[in-house]
């Protein structure tokens, strides 16, 4: 199957602009998240500054796979109390990253409205978790799994799952 990124994030951003009334604050999870984030907020020219998140610490898997090396710090430019924000992921699948973003979110602070952007949606829902916005869905084999590449140019890999 391919995807293509520049039509999905153009139906991205076409679903963002009614948000962008509400001058929103964009958030991308780290790490394809935040290559995502990055290619609307310079789509939509917003005027807020883009913020990340790295969930790491916040995941329900994190006791069994043991610490990332490659761990960063999350930024939040500015509060997010009051604020609407887009969260912003590379791919929807389980929900779990999510929710680990959501915990994350909340410790900062506590917005007016969160809107979920993603870029892939794909079937395996574990959460009850939905997004707002969506630049293409996928059905896969519970077999397979979908990795983002880049950042620059920005890629779809669908590889087999290794557990």
């Amino acid at each position: 199957m391919t995807v293509d990124i520049e039509e999905a994030l153009a139906r991205m951003t076409d679903g963002l602009r009614a948000l962008a009334a509400r001058r929103p604050l964009l958030i991308g999870v780290l790490t394809g998240g935040a290559w995502v984030a990055e290619r609307l907020h310079s789509r939509l020219a917003l005027s807020e500054p883009l913020g990340n998140l790295d969930i790491s610490f916040y995941r329900d898997d994190f006791s069994r796979v043991g610490m990332n090396p490659q761990v960063k710090p999350s930024h939040l430019p500015i509060g997010i109390d009051g604020r609407h924000v887009v969260l912003i992921d590379d791919v929807l699948h389980t929900g779990r990253t999510v929710r680990a973003a959501l915990n994350e979110l909340f410790d900062y602070g506590r917005p007016a409205s969160i809107a979920l952007a993603v870029l892939i949606e794909r079937d395996g829902r574990e959460l009850p978790i939905q997004p707002d916005i969506v630049g293409v869905r996928m059905r896969l084999a519970a077999h397979e799994h979908v990795k983002l590449t880049g950042p620059d140019p920005l890629g779809i890999k669908i590889m087999e799952k290794t557990d």
